[in-house]
């Protein structure tokens, strides 16, 4: 009998992973559009990484970067803010309550890789509203960018990593 397995070609397009980060926040799936399909842009696929505790997180998201097959990182997250969507450029070095740095040794800032103008410019044409920020928020999503930007090895291919704000 033929092992149809062995007919599948693998996917070999570059993977984006993306993380809705909040645990229980139920309100999206990045990567389902009802259609019952996974979301994959055109020469890509996307790696949906489940929300779990920030340092966690950071571990599991930097293991995603680790790989040759990913090239893109994209954190999901709500903002305090009016206006529509927010791509948040720049992060700080602050512990998870923003008390104090969270890595002694780190620099003060992280500047986001993604191609935000571009980014901004889809949502536009979308007809939704998008906008650029270099302002940090207190919270989850500025943590995990900081410390998954602070974590990329030195020489590597750097992916695109990026927060979108809703």
């Amino acid at each position: 009998m033929l092992d149809t397995r062995l007919l599948e070609t693998p996917d070999t397009r570059p993977a984006i992973a993306i993380c809705a980060y909040e645990i229980g926040d139920t309100g999206w799936d990045p990567v389902e559009d009802l259609s019952g399909e996974a979301w994959n842009p055109t020469g890509a696929r996307t790696l949906a990484i489940d929300p779990a505790a920030p340092d966690a997180l950071v571990a599991t998201l930097s293991e995603a970067l680790g790989s040759p097959a990913c090239r893109g990182l994209l954190l999901v997250g709500r903002t305090r803010q009016e206006g529509g969507f927010k791509l948040q450029i720049r992060t700080e070095n602050r512990s998870l309550d923003g008390t104090h740095r969270g890595n002694p040794d780190g620099p003060g800032v992280a500047r986001a890789t993604a191609p935000t103008a571009e980014m901004v410019r889809e949502i536009a044409e979308a007809g939704l509203k998008a906008s650029v920020s270099s302002e940090t928020e207190d919270d989850i999503g500025s943590y995990l960018l900081y410390r998954v930007l602070a974590a990329l090895p030195e020489g590597m291919d750097t992916p695109a990593v990026g927060l979108l704000r809703a």
